[in-house]
C-alpha cells in the first residue's frame, strides 16, 4: 500500500490532448487533485502544433495563450502550380519546447514523466515499476489506439528547421508549397518563418500508406532549400505519421464495454480530413472541465461519437481524395479548395463547415472525374 498514489483524475499521457485537460483542469477545477502521467522525458514529445486564429475561440485563447512560440498576425500564403495567394488569418505555432516549460511551471509535482503505464482501469493505474496510482477517475490520452476498425489515408512528414547563413526572404508561414514534384500521393512542403534566418521545412504527404523514409524526405529538404538558395545547417528534426480517416466503425474502435474515459486523438478527436487535432483538443479540455468524475467513461465515449456523427462530410472528402483521385492528381483538389473565401477556409480546418460551406465546396466543376467520385462512395477504399 505504500507504493500506491492517490488524486480524482490521473490524465495518462502528457501530449497535446492530455496537457490542455490538465492545464484547463488546474485552472478551472483548483479543488481537484490531479497527477499527469507522461512515459517521455518531458510532455510533448517532439512537435510544433500550429493553428489559425479562426480555430480557437476567443473566449478560450488564454488556454493556448502562454504556448504559443511564434505567431505571424500578417496572415499565411499557398502556393500551387500556376500562382499563389496570400490569406489574411493570422497564424500561431506552440512548440513542445514551450509546451514542456509552461505544464512543468503550472504543474510542478502534478506532472509526473519517465513513467510507463501496465495497466488501466477506470479507477486505477498500475504502473510499469510496481507503483499503483488509485484516482476516482482515469482519462486515458496517449495517441493513437488500434486503428483496425478504421479506414485511412496518412499524412506524413519530416520537418527540419534550418538556420541560414543570410535572410531566407520568407515573410509569412506557406502552408502548402505543392509546386513541389508530386510524390507518393500529394506532396506538399509547408514553411514556417521562425525569424529572419531560421525556417521550419517539412516535406508532407497525403499518401496511401503509412510508411515513411526519413532518410529520402531529409535529402528532399536539403534540395529544397538548395533550390531556394538557403546554405543553412539543421537545428531541429521531428517526423510524423497522422491518420487521415475516411470511413470505419466508431463502436468498433471504441467499443461501448470500455470502462475508461479517453481524450485527444485516441478518443478520435481530430479533423479527419486533416488529421488536426489542436481546436478538439481545446475545446474537449475546456469541456472537461465542466463534467463531474463520475460518469466521465461515458460521457467522453458520447462526447467523442457525437464528434464522429459530425465528421461524416469529412470522412466523405477524404474518401474521393483517396479513392476518386489519383494521386498524382490529388493536388488539383487543394488547389480549387484554396480559391474559395478565406472564411470557408478557416471554418473548415476549425472543423465548423456550415451547410453552405459544404455545398459550396461540392458545388461547381469538380477538380475528379464525377464517375470515379461516385464509384468511390459507393464503394469505399478500405
Amino acid at each position: 500500500m505504500s507504493n500506491d498514489m492517490h488524486c480524482d483524475l490521473a490524465i495518462i499521457g502528457g501530449g497535446l490532448a492530455g496537457g490542455l485537460a490538465a492545464l484547463a483542469l488546474a485552472a478551472l477545477r483548483p479543488d481537484l487533485s490531479l497527477l499527469l502521467v507522461e512515459r517521455g522525458d518531458a510532455p510533448g514529445g517532439n512537435h510544433i502544433w500550429s493553428f489559425f486564429d479562426g480555430d480557437v475561440a476567443a473566449q478560450d485563447r488564454w488556454l493556448v495563450e502562454p504556448l504559443i512560440a511564434h505567431r505571424w498576425p500578417q496572415g499565411h500564403a499557398v502556393i500551387f502550380p500556376g500562382y499563389r495567394r496570400d490569406l489574411p488569418t493570422p497564424y500561431n505555432s506552440v512548440t513542445s519546447v514551450a509546451f514542456a516549460v509552461h505544464l512543468r511551471s503550472v504543474l510542478g509535482d502534478r506532472l509526473l514523466t519517465g513513467v510507463d503505464v501496465a495497466a488501466l482501469a477506470p479507477d486505477r493505474v498500475t504502473l510499469a515499476d510496481g507503483r499503483s496510482i488509485r484516482a476516482q477517475a482515469v482519462l486515458d490520452a496517449r495517441g493513437l489506439g488500434d486503428l483496425s476498425a478504421l479506414h485511412c489515408g496518412w499524412q506524413k512528414f519530416v520537418g527540419h528547421a534550418l538556420r541560414c547563413d543570410a535572410s531566407h526572404g520568407v515573410e509569412r508561414p506557406v502552408i502548402m508549397d505543392a509546386s513541389v514534384e508530386q510524390l507518393d500521393g500529394y506532396r506538399f512542403v509547408y514553411l514556417l518563418p521562425w525569424d529572419d534566418h531560421t525556417i521550419f521545412v517539412e516535406d508532407t504527404y497525403y499518401s496511401d500508406t503509412p510508411d515513411l523514409d526519413g532518410a529520402a524526405l531529409d535529402d528532399r529538404i536539403a534540395a529544397y532549400a538548395a533550390a531556394r538558395g538557403w546554405r543553412a545547417h539543421s537545428v531541429h528534426r521531428e517526423q510524423g505519421v497522422l491518420p487521415v480517416v475516411h470511413g470505419g466503425d466508431f463502436d468498433l474502435y471504441w467499443a461501448a464495454s470500455d470502462p475508461v474515459a479517453r481524450a485527444g486523438v485516441r478518443a478520435g478527436l481530430f479533423q479527419p480530413m486533416t488529421g488536426y487535432s489542436l481546436p478538439d483538443a481545446v475545446r474537449f479540455a475546456l469541456w472537461l472541465a465542466r463534467q463531474p468524475l463520475d460518469g466521465l467513461p461515458a460521457a467522453t465515449r458520447a462526447h467523442a461519437r457525437a464528434h464522429w456523427r459530425q465528421g461524416g462530410y469529412y470522412r466523405m472528402l477524404g474518401k474521393m481524395l483517396f479513392g476518386a483521385a489519383p494521386p498524382p492528381e490529388r493536388w488539383r483538389i487543394f488547389s480549387r479548395f484554396y480559391g474559395l473565401d478565406p472564411a470557408l477556409i478557416q471554418r473548415f480546418y476549425a472543423g465548423r463547415s456550415t451547410l453552405a460551406d459544404r455545398i459550396r465546396i461540392l458545388c461547381g466543376k469538380p477538380p475528379v472525374p464525377i464517375r470515379s467520385a461516385m464509384r468511390t462512395l459507393l464503394n469505399p477504399p478500405g
